[in-house]
């Protein structure tokens, strides 16, 4: 029998970078090396914008592959 593992991003590069761990930066917002943020509760992903803040500019669709990502539930 064959098991279906659903993912939880588009593509495993959308994974890789929402899962990057940095030993110097507690926040994903200070690491340099951390390019996207995914919340969960309003199924957003965001390109961060590194200016010393926590913001980040709103995607719909993925840099990587391409695939159009769900749409945000902000506003429901």
């Amino acid at each position: 029998m064959s098991m279906r593992t659903r993912k939880k991003h588009c593509c495993d590069e959308m994974s890789e970078r929402l899962s990057v761990k940095c030993d110097l930066h507690m926040d994903e917002y200070e690491c340099p090396d951390c390019l996207v943020v995914y919340n969960g509760k309003y199924k957003e992903y965001g390109i961060i914008v590194h200016d010393g803040g926590t913001s980040s500019v709103n995607i719909l669709y993925c840099p990587w592959c391409g695939a159009k990502l769900p749409e945000p539930k902000r506003e429901r």
